[in-house]
């Protein structure tokens, strides 16, 4: 099949239309997995840091498993921050069919949505580094699509990926 590769940095939105997205291409009968970075990263490896090479290592696993995934015929959603645009041409190179969604979001609004509670803390000097904030993030060169998440209904979004979809000829709908 192929992986949707959801970037964009805290509170763009990437969780919410993964699992909206993942919910409507399921309800059409399709095989379907969500890899969520935070949800893996707590479950299999709950004291990995936030250095660069830490979160290269953490890329380089969820491409390795949406890859897999994928290959046996498993529509992959990626939710992942993926900050440096070198990590998504490394997962874009080893996936193949690859369908890379630029989440754009407004600093404003994502400290507003703050599920995480990190810009909060961001904010009140409590850390340092976060990604789209104070920290780096790339946006990327040229996606397959990009959506601005705090001018979209999570509705728009998915019927927005799923056109791309079928534009690249990965799905018949």
């Amino acid at each position: 099949m192929f992986v949707v590769w959801l970037t964009g940095p805290s509170g763009a939105g990437k969780t919410t239309l993964a699992k909206a997205l993942a919910e409507r291409l399921q309800s059409m009968g399709y095989r379907v997995e969500v890899l969520d970075g935070d949800g893996i990263r707590s479950k299999l490896y709950p004291d990995l840091g936030f250095s660069k090479e830490e979160r290269e290592m953490h890329n380089k696993v969820v491409t390795e498993m949406a890859k897999m995934l994928a290959k046996n015929g498993v529509i992959t959603i990626v939710s992942v921050i993926a900050p440096y645009r070198e990590w998504r041409k490394y997962a874009r190179r080893e996936i193949g069919r690859f369908v890379e969604v630029y989440l754009r979001c407004s600093l404003e609004v994502r400290i507003k949505r703050d599920p995480k509670g990190l810009y909060r803390r961001a904010l009140n000097g409590e850390i340092e580094g976060l990604t789209g904030f104070d920290g780096e993030y790339e946006e990327p060169d040229n996606p397959e699509l990009t959506l601005d998440t705090d001018k979209m209904s999570v509705e728009d979004e998915v019927k927005a990926v799923l056109k791309k979809v079928v534009e690249l000829g990965y799905l018949k709908l």
